[in-house]
């Protein structure tokens, strides 16, 4: 059995699936990709990855506004094909849209489901200290990534690992997962069950991350701090603000890469203060991380030492977080 595809996906983690796909010879009877957003620029937005990766390798793309309105799973009937492979596309699919293949959908999703359920998973997974993710190839029902799981993949995270370098790698880790998946529906005696169903006791959810998130709590643990720097890379950015006159408002400060360093605990001090006389190294609940790349607002990325040299006084420590914000809070 030959299984005609449609492919739906829009952001880069879709890539290198839909590319095993197309090399693997499956008939792709459709790309479908969301519309890009609104962008005031003279050249408009940049092209989405899929919608670049179906460009150049000349294959039929749509990007219909909704296929969920009747419009649109009108559209996905048109094609007559026996499949939706979904992934990053960025809209749930409702029953009518399930409905326009004889075999359903896919989806392929960035964790060990039914864990990080949501838009966020890889993000998720990093913040909350996880050692292990992975992906999970699910065949879709209308509950958000609730449906039965057809194959997954794990890996360790990292130690230095950001979320778009895990991202990356889980996009990757993705491809096989996805082929098996459409293997095990080939062979699909559509009267039965298939796949294994989520256990709804670990079920977690992975919300789509917003910039007021990416603010530093040095009360955290050292580990905290750094999951936290880490998860909000490259989006939205883990930032803090520094306290350095009473005269003038906070400098928010973006935080790009920083690491834990050990540090005696009679070198400690409150959260959020620099310590020792060498680079940024800032006390956290329980440690301290050291930052090496930071961007203060308006200027540019620049190393910790640097930007020691051009703010440290001898007669008032580097602080910082903002006043009542070094509370230790759990996540």
């Amino acid at each position: 059995m030959s299984i005609q595809v449609v492919l739906m996906g829009t952001g880069p983690f879709a890539v290198p699936s839909f590319e095993a796909i197309r090399a693997a010879g499956y008939p792709i009877a459709q790309v479908i990709t969301r519309p890009p957003a609104a962008v005031k620029s003279r050249k408009g937005p940049p092209p989405a990855p899929v919608r670049r990766w179906a460009e150049t390798h000349s294959l039929p793309l749509a990007l219909p506004a909704s296929v969920n309105e009747a419009d649109g799973v009108e559209l996905l009937s048109s094609f007559a094909a026996d499949l939706l492979v979904v992934c990053d596309y960025g809209e749930i699919l409702r029953p009518e849209a399930l409905a326009t293949t004889p075999l359903g959908g896919i989806n392929l999703h960035g964790s060990l489901l039914p864990a990080y359920r949501g838009a966020a998973p890889v993000q998720r997974a990093l913040l909350a200290g996880e050692r292990e993710t992975g992906v999970t190839v699910i065949h879709m029902t209308p509950r958000l990534d609730g449906g039965p799981i057809l194959a997954t993949r794990s890996t360790e995270i990292r130690e230095t690992e950001t979320a778009g370098e895990l991202e990356e790698r889980l996009a990757a880790l993705g491809v096989d997962a996805t082929l098996e998946a459409i293997v095990l529906l080939k062979g699909w005696d559509r009267r039965s069950e298939i796949g294994q169903p989520q256990d709804p006791d670990r079920v977690s959810r992975a919300p789509r991350l917003r910039k007021a998130e990416g603010e530093i709590d040095w009360g955290w643990t050292t580990r905290q701090v750094d999951c936290h720097i880490r998860g909000m890379q490259p989006w939205p950015g883990a930032f803090t603000f520094l306290h350095a006159d009473a005269n003038k408002p906070p400098l928010r400060v973006a935080i790009r890469s920083a690491r834990p360093v050990d540090v005696p605990p009679s070198d400690r001090s409150a959260p959020g203060e620099r310590l020792g006389q060498a680079g940024l190294v800032i006390a956290t609940g329980d440690g301290a991380v050291e930052v090496e790349t930071l961007q203060p607002s308006g200027r540019r990325a620049m190393s910790g030492e640097e930007f020691v040299r051009g703010h440290a006084r001898a007669d008032l420590p580097l602080r910082f977080g903002l006043p009542g914000n070094s509370r230790g809070r759990r996540r």
